[in-house]
């Protein structure tokens, strides 16, 4: 009888992440394999053959649609994650237009995406040379501080705001110009006093979750705040289950966003995913005005996932339950063991980032306890 496996697998080998990383993925892995009645198979092996079905816990969202077909990815039932058909739809580079119709961007830009997304993200452009950035600078410090945004950074790392042209300059100079012309650069409006939610949905067999949430920050090792967790609110069901919530209106404005920003996603052929996240910003501009908007997607395992998982499991457990709070915490230093109806992702040393704590708690909506 031919067995059905849950995988983890690197697209780019997978030998740079940290430890806590990987060994959360493992951990996710198998417990998605409890959760859909399948065995658990460790790291794909190309050379090995697997007789039954294989569902893929990527560790990175799959570029390529001829690579994902290889591997038997052919749609959203078959992986935790996302395909992309080119390496700049995986960015926050989609979020943006170019400076003008005719700059230089990567083979197979959307102009379309950005287009029909306007409305849901905050002003900026993608910029993809040096001279692109200091015309886009050049028009958005007009109005105020400017955001620099590397592409393929995740939780604000490598981020700098400046507040001229020539620190905007400056800061270009830093950057490789063959990395620049490969991946791109956001510059986006900056905000102060922000507020960051997470909207998203997950489809594992024949479960839906949809959810609405915050992040948390917490200090490092070092000192320095950091992605400390996320709070979730989530119901079975898709968007529309969601939205019948009674929601504050600053949470109804970023659910739209998100779901209009995951609608527009229709125009990059053969992309499909079933864990699909959304951070969405609100704050005051230089002008004092209110804003909000998407900031960038997620299409792969993130810091929310241990809670989308429990949510899962708790919907799957009773049949019942419509909603459900979810949250991840990440704890560093020596801390107090995690309550003990946790589920631990993590709970020891890192050799990058010293002694951290990951792990999950669910309650059903309405239970403070």
């Amino acid at each position: 009888m031919a067995h059905d496996v849950v995988v983890e697998y690197s697209p780019q080998g997978g030998g740079f992440a940290d430890a806590h990383e990987r060994i959360t993925r493992a951990a996710v892995a198998k417990r998605l394999a409890a959760l859909m009645g399948f065995d658990y198979a460790g790291t794909y092996d190309r050379s090995v053959f697997y007789p039954g079905r294989v569902y893929f816990v990527p560790s990175t969202t799959v570029v390529g649609l001829e690579l994902a077909a290889e591997l038997g990815i052919t749609g959203e039932r078959d992986l935790f994650g996302g395909v992309v058909p080119r390496p700049f739809v995986s960015t926050k580079a989609i979020t943006h237009p170019r400076i003008q119709p005719d700059a230089f961007a990567p083979e197979g830009w959307s102009d379309t995406f950005p287009r029909k997304v306007q409305s849901a993200v905050l002003e900026g452009y993608s910029v993809f040379t040096a001279e692109q950035a200091l015309a886009a600078g050049q028009r958005l410090l007009e109005k105020g501080p400017v955001r620099l945004k590397p592409v393929n950074a995740t939780a604000g790392r490598g981020q700098r705001v400046v507040q001229s042209l020539p620190e905007l300059a400056e800061a270009l100079s830093a950057i490789d110009p063959t990395e620049l012309a490969g991946a791109g650069l956001v510059l986006e409006e900056n905000l102060t006093a922000v507020t960051t939610y997470s909207i998203g949905q997950v489809r594992v067999a024949d479960l839906t979750a949809t959810y609405y949430g915050s992040q948390r920050l917490t200090p490092d090792s070092t000192g320095k705040e950091v992605y400390g967790g996320s709070d979730l609110v989530v119901v079975r069901g898709d968007f529309d289950t969601l939205v019948q919530l009674p929601l504050p209106e600053s949470v109804q404005i970023a659910v739209e966003q998100a779901r209009a920003y995951d609608a527009a996603t229709s125009v990059f052929p053969g992309m499909f995913a079933s864990r699909r996240n959304y951070d969405v910003a609100q704050g005051m501009n230089a002008r004092g005005q209110w804003r909000s908007g998407v900031l960038e997607q997620s299409w792969r395992i993130g810091g929310a996932t241990g809670a989308e998982i429990a949510a899962l499991e708790a919907f799957r457990n009773d049949p019942g339950l419509q909603v459900v709070h979810a949250a991840t915490f990440e704890i560093y230093g020596e801390c107090q063991a995690p309550p003990p109806h946790a589920t631990v992702y993590f709970h020891g040393i890192d050799e990058q980032v010293g002694f951290l704590t990951k792990y999950a708690l669910v309650r059903a909506h309405g239970d403070t306890r």
